[in-house]
């Protein structure tokens, strides 16, 4: 069985706040995101829609993509979302 590695970026609004992380398992990740199971940054901002992500092969990739998309500019990352994902729908339902 092949191990998916995942980056993704969480928001609470359209333009609002955003969190971008790294898992192996995109579904419990999120779920733990919308319930506040982790106590931090997506918790005390509200954090609960997945407004965007990429699946990799190799967790030094996903990792290496997450490294530079959260040195990217704002703009960029809202640009990137608003390319893949223009309504920014909640795309909660994609990965469950």
């Amino acid at each position: 069985m092949e191990r998916r590695f995942y980056i993704y970026i969480m928001a609470n609004k359209r333009n609002g706040t955003i969190y971008i992380g790294v898992t192996n398992d995109l579904a419990r990740r999120v779920y733990e995101h919308r319930e506040g199971l982790v106590k931090g940054f997506t918790s005390r901002y509200g954090l609960k829609s997945i407004v965007y992500y990429e699946a990799f092969d190799s967790v030094s990739l996903a990792i290496q993509r997450e490294t530079s998309l959260k040195r990217w500019p704002r703009r960029w990352k809202l640009a990137l979302i608003e390319k893949a994902n223009p309504q920014w729908k909640d795309l909660v339902d994609e990965i469950v």
